[in-house]
C-alpha cells in the first residue's frame, strides 16, 4: 500500500482551496443562498473549476484533464466539505466523470467537464449504492421517455448522463428535460426530479459499468467529504468550550465533555485513515471494492456523531438557524444515504471478506 500520509503537494493544494473557500463560502454567504432559489454558488466552482482547473483531476492529459489522482480530489473533497460548499463538484467532476471515463464515445463530453465550463450529472439517485439496482428510463430510437428522482445537483447541470432500458448511457442536455426540485434535508445539495418525455440522447457507451464505476468513487470520494465535516465539527467544539466560561472557568476542563472529545477525536482519526485508504486505492486500484466499502461504512455514523456532539456542546447558540452547525449536521445525515447506508456498505462488506450472516 502506498503511503497514506499527505504529500507536499497535497497540503498545498488544501491550502490554495481553503483560501479560495474562505473567501467564497463562507457562512453568512452560504446561508444566503440556501435560502434563496438558486443555492450553488456558481461563482466559487469557477473559481474552483476554471480557475485552478479542479474540475479535470480525474481526467487524463491526453483527455483534455490534469491527470491528477483520487487522492488530490479527496483533498479537494475534504475542504469542500469542511465549508459545506454548495458547488457540484462530487457530482459533477468525479461521478459523472467516472462514469464518462469507462465510456468508448464519451471523450468530447468528458474534456468539456475536465475544463469546468460544462457542469454533468450522473442521472441516478443520490441514494444508490455501487453494485446495486437503479432506476431506468425507456429508450425508443433514440428519443428517451421516463422519470427520475433523487438526482443531485441536476438543477444546475448542462448534462445529464442517462441510464436507458436498452444498456446504453445517453448524454442529454439539460434543456431537453424538466426539471423539478424535490424536498432535501440537505439545502446544500439540492435533489431534483428528472422528467424526459422523447428527450433526444446521444449514447456514450454501457450503463451497467459506467454506473458502477460511477457510483463507487462516488462512494469512496465521499467518505474525504465525511471527513472535512467531522473535523470542522470536532475542531469548532474544541474552541467554543476553551473561550465558553461556566462557574468562572472553560467549560472545556470539566472532565466529562473532555472524554466526550477525546472519544470524537479518536474517530475522527479513524476516519482520516479509512477515507486516505479509499482515496488510496481508487487511484492505484489496489482492493478499491475492499477499502471503499470499508470507508463508507464507518465514515457515516462518525461524521453525523460529530455533528451532532457539536450542536449539543454549542449549546443553545448551537440550535440557532444563525449559526453554522446546522448546515453540517443536514450535509452529514444526507450523506450518510449518500451511495448507500453504512448498513448496507456493511453487508456489501461481509460478502467480499465471506463473512456473509446465516
Amino acid at each position: 500500500m502506498s503511503d497514506l500520509l499527505y504529500s507536499e503537494e497535497e497540503e498545498a493544494l488544501r491550502a490554495a482551496v481553503r483560501d479560495l473557500l474562505t473567501d467564497h463560502c463562507d457562512t453568512t454567504s452560504v446561508l444566503a443562498r440556501v435560502e434563496s432559489d438558486a443555492p450553488h454558488d456558481l461563482a466559487a466552482w469557477k473559481a474552483l473549476a476554471d480557475g485552478m482547473g479542479l474540475a479535470g483531476l480525474l481526467v487524463p492529459e491526453d483527455r483534455g484533464g490534469q491527470g491528477a489522482t483520487h487522492r488530490e480530489a479527496a483533498v479537494v473533497l475534504e475542504e469542500l466539505g469542511r465549508a459545506v460548499a454548495p458547488v457540484p463538484y462530487l457530482t459533477s467532476a468525479v461521478v459523472a466523470t467516472e462514469a464518462l471515463l469507462a465510456c468508448a464515445d464519451g471523450d468530447g463530453l468528458l474534456a468539456d467537464l475536465a475544463s469546468g465550463r460544462v457542469i454533468g450529472a450522473l442521472a441516478v439517485g443520490l441514494h444508490t449504492a455501487p453494485g446495486t439496482g437503479y432506476a431506468t428510463v425507456r429508450a425508443d430510437g433514440g428519443a428517451l421517455h421516463g422519470e427520475l428522482t433523487g438526482i443531485a445537483d441536476a438543477a444546475v447541470a448542462d448534462v445529464l448522463l442517462v441510464p436507458a432500458d436498452d444498456g446504453g448511457l445517453y448524454a442529454v442536455t439539460a434543456d431537453a428535460v424538466t426539471v423539478t426540485p424535490q424536498t432535501s434535508l440537505d439545502l446544500t445539495r439540492p435533489l431534483a426530479r428528472v422528467t424526459l418525455e422523447a428527450a433526444p440522447g446521444r449514447r456514450v457507451g454501457d450503463a451497467e459499468p459506467a454506473v458502477r464505476r460511477a457510483l463507487r468513487a462516488g462512494a469512496g470520494l465521499l467518505a474525504s467529504e465525511q471527513l472535512g465535516i467531522a473535523e470542522w465539527a470536532l475542531t469548532e467544539t474544541v474552541r467554543y468550550l476553551k473561550d465558553r466560561k461556566q462557574f468562572n472557568r472553560p467549560v472545556g476542563g470539566f472532565q466529562a465533555l473532555k472524554h466526550r472529545l477525546a472519544q470524537l477525536w479518536l474517530e475522527v482519526v479513524h476516519l482520516r485513515a479509512a477515507a486516505r485508504a479509499a482515496a488510496d486505492a481508487l487511484a492505484t486500484g489496489e482492493d478499491t471494492d475492499l477499502s471503499v466499502t470499508v470507508a463508507q461504512a464507518y465514515a457515516a455514523p462518525v461524521a453525523v456523531r460529530a455533528a451532532e456532539e457539536a450542536l449539543q456542546l454549542h449549546a443553545g447558540i448551537g440550535m440557532t438557524w444563525e449559526h453554522p452547525v446546522h448546515l453540517r449536521l443536514k450535509r452529514a445525515k444526507a450523506d450518510s444515504i449518500a451511495y448507500g447506508t453504512a448498513g448496507a456498505h456493511r453487508e456489501a462488506l461481509a460478502e467480499l471478506v465471506d463473512l456473509r450472516a446465516p
